[in-house]
Formats: C-alpha cells, structure tokens, sequence
C-alpha cells in the first residue's frame, strides 16, 4: 500500500523538513559583543535548523517520524497518532524559528522558509488521507 496518496504526502514533508537543514528560514545581522570595552558590531548570519540544537533535533525528529509513518500503512491508527504529532512537531518547529528571528536586529525572511511552512500543511494532507483510509475500511466492515 506504499502507492497510497498520503505516503506522497509524507515523502514530501519529510524531504521539505530535511531541506531546513540546509536552507535558511531567516537572514540578517545579530549583534556580536566579545569584549565589554568593544563597540557592538553586526554580524550577518543565516537562521536554518543546524543553527540551533533544539530546533535540530526537533526537525530531525519530523523527518524520521513521517518517513516511518509511510510504512505504518497496516496500522491507520498509530499512523494517524505518529502523522497528528509530527503536525505538533512541525508547528512547535516553526514557532522556535520565529523565536530566533527576534535575536536578530535587522533582516529578511528568505524564500526557502517555504519549506518550513509547507511541512504541516503536507502533514494535514497525509492525516487526512489516512483518515479517509480509514474510514472506507470501516465502511467495508459493516457491508461484510
């Protein structure tokens, strides 16, 4: 069953949660201070998951769980329990992203922030996908 619409779904949300890795969420100047008698200076920097531990291993966990989550075809309702909390996952992960941008003084959210924010939006498209497997299987109990 690996040819069922929302194993697409996952494959796509955990491809767009390992891109943040590489790609940056957010870019700009954030003030460096090393010594106290030094003047601050601005030091321009990208924002991408490898930047911060938690929201790396945050992602990486959005990764493995949708990737594995494609194989649970047999059990739709652990399926659906694993997809709902990469949805939970992915949005807690945005919510850190935009946590960081504030330490930075000036900048721009950049293109590949897409990826981010596609990663839930693919995940809602695979639990519903899942529930609508779900809910034909049922429907084909009652008819037996």
């Amino acid at each position: 069953m690996l040819q069922r619409i929302q194993s697409l779904w996952l494959l796509i949300a955990s491809a767009c949660s390992f891109l943040t890795i590489k790609y940056s969420f957010y870019s700009g100047n954030k003030l460096l201070k090393a010594d106290p008698s030094q003047p601050v200076s601005p030091n321009f920097q990208y924002l991408t998951s490898g930047s911060s531990v938690l929201i790396l291993i945050l992602t990486i966990a959005v990764v493995c769980m949708a990737l594995i989550d494609i194989f649970l075809y047999k059990n739709r309702k652990l399926q659906m329990r694993i997809a709902l909390g990469a949805i939970l996952l992915s949005l807690l992960n945005i919510f850190l992203f935009y946590r960081e941008t504030k330490s930075f003084v000036q900048g721009n959210y950049d293109l590949s922030a897409i990826f981010s924010l596609a990663v839930p939006v693919f995940l809602i498209l695979a639990a519903s996908g899942i529930y609508k497997d779900e809910k034909l299987v049922k429907s084909m109990d009652k008819l037996r």
